[in-house]
């Protein structure tokens, strides 16, 4: 009924190899401690930033996912290994991968929205420029649970989210970066709405924040539980946070309000095109 989850809040620099070396160390050490499954940050193996992502991009399978193919079989967990900037037929893709305790690919998402926006002042930022959007939903199956993927400014939109819900889904994993503009405003507030609304677990994975980066960091990797409630939260600097998902409590918020059961299809409907 309850499993061990681990975010890892992973201080990334601009040298690819140290960033795969520590990523896999701390994978180990969640394993270690009981994770089953084990989440690393957006962006987890070069610098976040639009001048970044065709340097370091790759094709997949490539060095970086073969050493997360490795260490998920070695370890027997199930990794979800954040993201990288991925290469395929000339486009670059902001891309997840999953891997089961065999070393198996179990999902690729690549993020479907992609983060352009402007705030006047604060922050301006285009992915566009560079990187192509993905077309899918990406879900994987654990003996725990149903799992869905997102990718940061996936997590604004709602109607992703509850799709995720209705494909059975208990828990939604969202490796993310958002800034020091965006993650004081939105980012506690938009996992736990995404929670509230469809009765599950939501995790983000923010990498540590680097003050000197181009692009700075939030942080506060967290974990929301069906209720709403944060029930794990790292700071800003590069640690491990480790949490129970408890599906049994999940079960019981979803039958003391029944919100699901309870939708008026005869009047609205968010539905899955592809």
């Amino acid at each position: 009924e309850a499993f061990r989850l681990a975010l890892i809040q992973l201080h990334v620099s601009a040298v690819k190899s140290d960033n795969l070396q520590r990523a896999c160390g701390l994978v180990r050490e969640a394993s270690a401690k009981g994770a089953k499954l084990v989440a690393l940050p957006e962006c987890f193996n070069s610098p976040y930033g639009t001048q970044y992502f065709k340097e370091y991009a790759e094709k997949i399978p490539g060095e970086s996912t073969q050493k997360l193919s490795a260490v998920a079989k070695e370890c027997s967990i199930y990794l979800i290994g954040g993201s990288i900037p991925e290469e395929d037929g000339g486009k670059l893709y902001n891309t997840c991968t999953v891997f089961g305790p065999d070393g198996a690919l179990l999902a690729k998402h690549r993020k479907v929205h992609l983060f352009d926006i402007n705030v006047p002042g604060k922050i301006q930022f285009r992915e566009s420029e560079t990187l192509s959007p993905g077309n899918s939903f990406s879900m994987f199956d654990t003996p725990y649970c149903k799992v869905g993927l997102g990718i940061c400014y996936d997590m604004r939109f709602a109607e992703m989210a509850q799709i995720y819900g209705q494909k059975g889904c208990q828990l939604l994993i969202y490796p993310g970066a958002f800034n020091m503009t965006t993650g004081p405003a939105h980012w506690e507030l938009l996992q736990r709405g995404r929670a509230v609304d469809n009765q599950l677990y939501v995790a983000t994975v923010s990498p540590a924040r680097d003050e000197k980066a181009s692009y700075v960091a939030w942080g506060h990797s967290t974990v929301v539980n069906p209720w709403g409630e944060v029930i794990a939260k790292a700071g800003a600097e590069e640690t491990v946070v480790y949490t129970d998902i408890d599906l049994k409590k999940l079960a019981e918020i979803r039958q003391q309000i029944p919100i699901l059961s309870q939708k008026r299809c005869d009047l609205y409907g968010v539905e899955m095109k592809k």
